[in-house]
């Protein structure tokens, strides 16, 4: 039976930190921890907005989570060297696994979305620049209900806006929280743990299947 399958995009299928290389031109030995702040503070920021019902878009939480780590880090950056971080974000890298796997499942017969806190048109610029998106059927964006996983509601417009059902439709994360969001609402979900080092949250909600690998999805799905 056919599955419809949501990618989570930023931090599952693309690689966040593919901005280190050009951090590294402008704050030397500090931009991996400079990427992590930044990324750890970007999602902060949309559980906040989200909690609170005040929504910016992820872009915006993006740049506000670039000018808290400047702040916190020490680094003075100008406004040019922060618009090229920002503008980074439509060229970052996917991961290594993700077109053979995306090939592998859609191969496989089954419907393939991305599903992203990210705008629409963000979201398929970086999936395109990176050589993957001709693989995905379509982008579902939160932003148009203007909330954020792991809210409920993004999980359910996902449903709606696919024409799927918690029974048929997968999340497929590497993020804890956005598999226990999917796992809450009935969803099915594969979590990402492509290192041994990554620690799945431990509540009461658990991912339908563990991957070390989107090579290995294909072939695990039911």
């Amino acid at each position: 039976m056919p599955l419809t399958l949501g990618f989570d995009v930023f931090g599952t299928l693309i690689d966040t930190h593919g901005v280190v290389m050009q951090l590294q031109t402008m704050i030397g030995d500090d931009a991996p921890r400079f990427s992590q702040v930044w990324r750890d503070k970007q999602l902060e920021y949309t559980f906040r907005r989200g909690l609170m019902g005040q929504y910016q878009n992820f872009g915006v939480c993006t740049k506000d989570a670039l000018n808290y780590t400047t702040q916190f880090l020490g680094h003075e950056m100008s406004e040019d060297q922060k618009q090229i971080l920002l503008k980074s974000y439509s060229t970052l890298p996917a991961f290594r696994d993700a077109m053979q796997g995306l090939k592998d499942v859609r191969a496989a017969g089954h419907r393939l979305f991305a599903f992203s806190n990210g705008q629409s048109h963000a979201v398929d610029t970086v999936l395109a620049n990176a050589g993957i998106r001709e693989y995905l059927e379509g982008t579902v964006s939160v932003d148009s209900i203007s909330t954020f996983k792991p809210n409920p509601a993004a999980y359910h417009h996902f449903l709606t806006s696919t024409g799927s059902t918690a029974r048929d439709g997968w999340l497929v994360s590497s993020n804890s929280f956005d598999v226990i969001g999917a796992v809450a609402i009935g969803m099915n979900a594969a979590w990402v743990q492509r290192s041994t080092s990554v620690v799945f949250d431990p509540w009461e909600f658990q991912p339908t299947i563990t991957l070390s690998s989107l090579e290995k999805l294909a072939n695990t799905l039911p």
